[in-house]
C-alpha cells in the first residue's frame, strides 16, 4: 500500500545539524523542515555547502551532531530511497557516442531491485513515453543521447527519474552552462511537475530569478542555514545579503514569469 503522505507534511526534517570536513566545519546548527509539495530554491556562495549538505541527507557523507528524518524516518533507520530521485551536477557527463536513445535511457529508470534482468512491460514502455512526452522530449525520443542540446539532456534526466515515481527529487546544479531560454524552459518543466503531482523538489541553482519567480521557499547556505517561504513580503535583498555577505550587491531585471527578481553580481 503506497504510504499516505498528506499535503504540508515533512517530507525532511533537519535539526541542530553540524558536519566537518577535513576537520573545518561546513554546516552549523541547520535546522529547517521540508513539506510534502515545496519547490525549494537552494542557494549561496561557492564554497558555502549546498553540495554538502544534499550529500549529507543522502546519507553520503556523515554528520557530526544533530538529526536528519526523511519521510519522518531517523536518517540512520532509512532504507526507502526508491522514494527519492537525485540528479547530480554530473548526471550529463556521458560518452557523447554511447549507442542509446533518449527513450532507452529514460526507460533504464524501470530498472528495479528484484527486477534485474526482466522484460519491460507494455505499462512500464507507457510510462517512459509518458515523461517523455512531459518533458517535452517526444521530437527527440529517438535520438542518440549525445545529439542532444545541453537543456535537453537534463529534461531527459529528469524523465529518468520520473520512471520510478519519486516522491521528492534533488537536483545539485543541473543545469550549468545551459542558455538561459533552456534554463527557463527546465525550470518551468520542475514547476508543472512541482504542481500538477505535488512533487516535491529541491533544487540547488544561482539562478536567483527563477527562484523568486517559481519556487515557494528559498534555503539559504553559507555555513548556516536559513529557510525562508518566498511571499511578497519577503525582503529578498537582507535575505540574500546575510548568505552571500554585505559586500555583495544586487541589480534587479525583468523575468518572463513577470515581475523582477535579484540577479547576484
Amino acid at each position: 500500500m503506497k504510504n499516505m503522505i498528506t499535503q504540508n507534511s515533512p517530507i525532511l526534517e533537519v535539526n541542530g545539524l553540524n558536519v566537518n570536513r577535513n576537520g573545518a566545519p561546513v554546516i552549523e546548527g541547520a535546522t529547517f523542515t521540508i513539506n510534502r509539495g515545496d519547490y525549494v530554491g537552494i542557494v549561496g556562495p561557492n564554497g558555502g555547502g549546498k553540495t554538502t549538505l544534499l550529500r549529507v541527507i543522502l546519507n553520503f557523507l556523515p554528520y557530526t551532531q544533530g538529526f536528519i528524518k526523511l519521510f519522518d524516518t531517523n536518517l540512520t533507520n532509512f532504507s526507502s530511497w526508491e522514494k527519492i530521485a537525485y540528479i547530480s551536477q554530473q548526471a550529463t557527463n556521458f560518452e557523447e557516442q554511447f549507442p542509446l536513445t533518449v527513450r532507452e535511457l529514460v526507460s533504464l529508470g524501470c530498472i528495479k531491485k528484484g527486477r534485474l534482468g526482466r522484460n519491460f512491460t507494455s505499462e512500464d514502455w507507457k510510462n517512459v513515453d509518458n515523461n517523455i512526452e512531459f518533458m517535452g522530449l517526444s521530437n527527440v525520443a529517438n535520438r542518440r543521447i549525445g545529439q542532444l542540446s545541453g537543456g535537453q539532456k537534463q529534461r531527459m534526466f529528469v524523465a529518468k527519474a520520473l520512471t520510478h515515481k519519486p516522491e521528492l527529487i534533488i537536483l545539485d546544479e543541473p543545469i550549468v552552462g545551459v542558455d538561459s531560454n533552456a534554463q527557463e524552459k527546465f525550470y518551468k518543466k520542475l514547476s508543472d511537475l512541482n504542481i500538477k503531482h505535488q512533487t516535491t523538489i529541491l533544487i540547488v541553482t544561482h539562478d536567483l530569478a527563477s527562484v523568486f519567480c517559481r519556487m515557494s521557499k528559498i534555503l539559504c547556505i553559507n555555513k548556516n542555514v536559513e529557510l525562508a517561504n518566498i511571499t511578497p513580503n519577503l525582503d529578498t535583498t537582507q535575505l540574500l545579503k546575510r548568505a552571500y555577505g554585505e559586500h555583495f550587491h544586487f541589480v534587479f531585471h525583468q523575468h518572463s514569469c513577470e515581475g523582477e527578481f535579484p540577479h547576484e553580481h
